[in-house]
């Protein structure tokens, strides 16, 4: 059995380290995460793993047949064969058989040749050699790759296709170990559900880098965290990582807390004791055990849960973009989607879903009137004020230019004086994060900066296209938080399905030319398409006359998360609920005042206040309606 294992592993950066004393055993089957924030380190120590970096200290086991796969963040060189060539090309050892399996077929006269070749043959049977191609063909096929795409050459293609011809080749290839650094990145709702499945029946081992909660929890059995300087491993998915790592977090907590009365009780002998010659040997004694006490450190480890005050946006109308019967293209292809309509109502957050290539950016970029219908109209409502994300403000960003002051520059002019150190640190940018060069800051830090450029100004329609590209988990739970406490409309496009689960109220789906309105939860539609999630939890024993009790206790341990998301997002509403009718409660009596309407204009900001909380109290009341309908239908 081949182990590739790391024992106490340091890396510096510099004289700041990354990472002391991790340790790491891939054996076969073996499907492990890494998470931390960016820069953490966890692209250097899958470098250190595939030998491509050596660690400053420790031991990196390597078998020397071992058999590597890598799939990096970002392929330099491109390929020059058709897609199905380079994709077969991965699988060199099967080529390397069929190879000399045609060797042997020039001259089977002796015995020893034959029986050469007989064995070669089995051998070369029993590894998949003889479906190589049609297995290369389910791959693409899983990736989102059409038929005929087969035989297109793969430097015709974008950068995110092939990354997946990358992935594709790597997957046929099938290596002893697996080494993925955010394999999701490039790849839609379908393509993701497909890897997961591929990946959890793997036989070898994995390392991979994500941030994509719903991925981790479907394929790892173990997560290691990266975070303060250290590592720690994990048993189990996403889910079984935070519980675990809480647990931890509390138990340090109290031996930190019992270490430092023991501290504070002999410095207070020292101090008492200090010039008191009868005392003095247990003073210094007490003083040399004081200074070789190893202190307990507790890393702040949990997401910093940030308050977002929004300046209330203009009113818009009822209905804030309305789609009839549209047409639309492009140069390349005129007819990307045929027959749109769509309505979207004020207050509204809708997730638009589809495969890669169907029309999503299509569609944003026709609400934003950056493309034209050939046939239909495209109305946008009464006193919308429209923000649009994409990789594009990222690209914008000066690079010389400090945090608050790119920050600054996405303001309205009515908006840049108030409180902007404030609004950054919701974004977690803090103290000293907004005086930063942008040109300093990592990938997923400049994705951030951008959004909250878009998000902090006062309109009441966002468009968004794939945010969550380079973020991390931390930085993707303040978009979520972000886009919860958002008070216009949301137009969300991502492939993340915890972010589209988080914040979406409706889902819009784009395919096949078609767009499909779907009312209701993101699980909902799935279940609709016949797309439940795939499990989370340990495989179905359905098959067994009893399940494990391993298994029972993780249904139960599923069914008391879902409690607590559940009764946290009762309590959550209600009070929204209740804020939203104090305000509308407030501003009616206000508006009971005839002498309110001697000025028109501070007449009309308090009805549209007023109709602003009622819409409010309204939205709040019916996720408290379906969560409250959820939490009582649990077993």
């Amino acid at each position: 059995m081949s182990v590739l294992s790391l024992h106490r592993v340091s890396k510096s950066f510099g004289a700041v380290p990354l990472f002391e004393d991790v340790s790491l055993r891939l054996v076969p089957g073996r499907r492990v995460a890494i998470v931390g924030a960016n820069g953490a380190g966890k692209t250097t120590l899958l470098e250190i793993v595939l030998g491509m970096a050596d660690p400053d200290s420790g031991e990196v086991s390597r078998p020397r047949d071992l058999r590597l796969g890598y799939l990096p963040q970002d392929i330099s060189e491109t390929a020059t064969g058709t897609v199905l060539e380079e994709t077969v090309a991965g699988a060199d050892h099967l080529l390397a058989m069929r190879d000399r399996l045609e060797l042997l077929e020039r001259d089977l006269s002796s015995e020893s040749a034959q029986a050469a070749y007989a064995d070669l043959q089995v051998r070369f049977e029993t590894m998949g050699g003889y479906r190589l191609e049609a297995d290369a063909h389910r791959v693409l096929a899983g990736l989102g790759f059409e038929p005929g795409d087969a035989e297109r050459p793969v430097s015709s293609m974008s950068g995110g296709w092939r990354m997946r011809v990358a992935l594709a080749r790597l997957l046929l290839g099938r290596p002893d170990v697996l080494v993925l650094d955010e394999p999701t990145n490039h790849l839609d709702v379908e393509s993701i559900a497909w890897l997961e499945s591929a990946l959890r029946a793997w036989e070898g081992s994995i390392l991979f880098v994500s941030h994509d909660r719903d991925f981790i929890e479907a394929v790892a059995e173990r997560v290691l965290e990266i975070a303060g300087g250290s590592a720690h491993e994990y048993l189990g998915g996403f889910n079984d990582f935070l519980r675990q790592r809480e647990e931890r977090l509390v138990t340090l907590r109290a031996a930190q807390a019992n270490q430092q009365r023991e501290i504070d009780a002999t410095e207070r002998f020292i101090e008492r004791f200090r010039y008191k010659a009868t005392k003095a040997r247990q003073v210094q004694s007490r003083v040399k055990a004081l200074a070789k006490v190893e202190r307990i450190d507790v890393p702040d480890l949990e997401a910093r849960r940030l308050s977002f005050g929004f300046p209330e946006p203009p009113r818009s109308g009822r209905v804030v973009v309305e789609i009839e019967h549209a047409d639309v293209g492009h140069e390349d292809d005129p007819d990307v989607l045929s027959d749109v309509s769509l309505v979207v109502e004020r207050g509204e957050k809708i997730g638009i879903v589809g495969p890669n290539g169907s029309g999503k950016s299509t569609l944003a970029k026709l609400i934003l009137g950056r493309l034209q219908p050939r046939r239909g109209t495209v109305t946008i409502g009464h006193n919308v004020s429209i923000a649009t994300f994409d990789q594009h403000q990222v690209e914008v960003l000066d690079l010389d230019g400090t945090v608050l002051g790119e920050f600054s520059k996405g303001l309205s002019e009515a908006h840049r004086g108030s409180n902007l150190r404030t609004r950054l640190g919701a974004f977690g940018f803090t103290g000293d994060d907004a005086d930063q060069r942008v040109g300093d800051l990592s990938g997923g830090e400049r994705t951030r900066l951008a959004l909250a450029r878009v998000m902090a100004d006062p309109v009441n329609l966002l468009v968004l296209d794939e945010p969550t590209n380079h973020l991390d988990i931390p930085s993707r739970d303040v978009l979520e938080d972000a886009l919860a406490a958002y008070p216009g409309t949301i137009l969300l496009i991502t492939h993340d399905r915890h972010v589209i689960r988080s914040v979406a109220e409706r889902i819009v789906d784009v395919r096949h030319g078609r767009v499909t309105n779907h009312p209701g939860t993101f699980e909902e539609f799935l279940e609709a398409r016949g797309e439940a999630p795939a499990p989370t939890g340990p495989p179905d024993e359905a098959t067994h006359e009893q399940p494990t009790t391993e298994l029972d206790r993780e249904r139960q341990r599923e069914q008391r998360a879902t409690r607590r998301r559940l009764e946290k997002m009762v309590a959550t509403a209600e009070r929204a609920v209740s804020t939203a009718e104090a305000q509308a409660a407030e501003l009616n009596r206000r508006l009971a005042d005839p002498g309110i309407y001697d000025d028109h204009e501070r007449a009309q900001k308090l009805v549209a206040a007023h109709d602003a909380a009622k819409d409010r109290s309204v939205r709040a009341m019916r996720i408290w309606e379906d969560a409250q309908m959820e939490l009582e239908e649990l077993p």
